[in-house]
């Protein structure tokens, strides 16, 4: 593998388990909560590596004449979601939207896609030994076989999109899809949810867009796929670039798809300071949301102990583990935890007061949800990443692959960092350093009996 050049931050770069030794301590709860006894904690078993893939020769092999210039990018950014295979060692993951990042210009952040013709992708990957190797690739395509891009949707809801520098304007395509979380169906079709919309994405088995299912009132228009306004018009009110990022398939086939952030409601403000985040209940074959669930973050100086900006925190898993039994990752960029609920019966806050958006308060200004009369979902710590040598930072994905055992993967963002250092004189990437890994973890308790 060849040297790079690290420029990401020290803290990005650190296993979880380290970050605890160079951040203050976290409060008295996230310093007991990490305590555990001899024999009690959870251990990685092995950790495997992506190798260096042109991204260009990858996006080209799958649909020719995409990508022109790279700019000196590798395959990455595939550490979005996590799904077993059938076959041990394997998993189905999706890239996100391809390399981008933000450069300040005139006091304003702009949002850069470097590699524009980049084609968002599923990806099957198999861990052999200490690497994960590629089995095979589908493109995201629309109706007519074009590539969907990870380019954003719409003005004045997205950000603009810039070429590397900053400095020239980019199209908007409403196509477009920002690809996290994914799961596969019994008949061989694919679901993944979208940050953009934010929406979720019916795609076939060979990676063509059947259906994106998208909020009330989106009027996404110009698209070449069908889209159909099934979801909350509530969820017009997301966070940019805080859409759907988790996203689970339940025994009985319904989805559970979580929303990373907390709403932006009455304002980015109010959104920024919030705990509360919502999860729904899509059913396929009703092709509706039969439910929403209220859930509460805990504290971010108990989730990632130094970090005191409330707004870090994102749930970037979600993963069924029988019946109505969920894992719920919690995060920031250094640290991650796994929480174990139970979905309860009925709809939950579905269509209640806290989907109005002009409802004051907002269910995102609720200090104690409970006492509110929210039926908050109960949870109940399985692990603290953090507190595991060996995890990297930043995981976005998460897999069980036994009765106490997970994979984990991280996002290393294609190798970017933000800023006009992330490319070079000649305009080729200056990479962080940052390797795809999947993870292998043993618990110390089995998950099902």
């Amino acid at each position: 593998m060849s040297a790079r050049v690290v420029r990401r931050s020290l803290a990005v770069g650190l296993p979880l388990a380290l970050l605890g030794t160079v951040c203050a301590s976290g409060t008295a709860t996230g310093a007991q909560e990490r305590h555990h006894r001899p024999g009690d904690t959870a251990r990685v078993t092995a950790s495997a590596l992506l190798g260096d893939v042109p991204l260009a020769g990858f996006s080209n092999g799958l649909l020719p004449g995409t990508v022109g210039d790279d700019r000196g990018v590798m395959l990455g950014g595939i550490g979005s979601d996590l799904f077993p295979a059938g076959r041990k060692g394997e998993f189905w993951t999706v890239t996100d939207r391809g390399p981008n990042g933000q450069i300040k210009v005139d006091g304003t952040k702009r949002r850069t896609f470097p590699v524009p013709g980049f084609d968002p992708a599923i990806v099957k990957v198999k861990v052999s030994g200490k690497r994960v190797e590629v089995l095979r690739s589908l493109p995201l395509t629309t109706r007519s076989g074009a590539p969907v891009t990870g380019l954003p949707n719409q003005a004045d809801r997205d950000e603009a999109p810039y070429s590397y520098d900053a400095k020239t304007p980019l199209p908007y395509d409403p196509d477009g899809l920002d690809t996290e979380g994914i799961v596969r169906s019994a008949d061989g079709s694919f679901w993944l949810v979208d940050e953009y919309g934010p929406s979720l994405v019916h795609v076939s088995a060979g990676g063509r867009v059947l259906t994106r299912y998208v909020p009330e009132g989106l009027e996404l228009e110009g698209t070449d796929y069908p889209v159909v306004e099934a979801l909350p018009g509530v969820l017009l009110h997301r966070k940019v670039n805080r859409g759907f990022e988790g996203l689970a398939l339940l025994p009985d086939g319904d989805l559970v798809l979580a929303v990373q952030s907390p709403l932006s409601l009455p304002d980015k403000d109010a959104g920024e300071a919030s705990r509360n985040v919502r999860l729904l209940r899509f059913s396929p074959k009703k092709r509706a949301v039969t439910a929403e669930y209220a859930y509460r973050f805990d504290a971010v100086g108990v989730v990632d102990p130094g970090e005191d900006d409330t707004s870090e925190l994102k749930i970037s898993s979600v993963v069924a583990i029988g019946g109505d039994d969920l894992l719920i990752e919690e995060r920031t960029d250094r640290a991650a935890r796994l929480h174990r609920v139970t979905l309860p019966r009925g709809g939950g806050i579905l269509g209640s007061r806290w989907d109005v958006p002009a409802a004051s308060p907002s269910f995102e200004e609720l200090a104690d949800p409970a006492a509110a009369g929210v039926p908050v979902l109960r949870k109940r710590l399985v692990v603290d990443l953090g507190t595991v040598p060996g995890v990297p930072g930043k995981i976005e994905g998460v897999a069980v692959t036994g009765r106490d055992t997970l994979a984990l993967i991280n996002d290393n963002d294609f190798g970017m960092s933000d800023g006009a250092g992330a490319f070079d004189a000649d305009g080729r990437l200056v990479d962080s350093g940052i390797e795809t890994s999947v993870t292998l973890l043993k618990l110390p308790r089995p998950l099902t009996h």
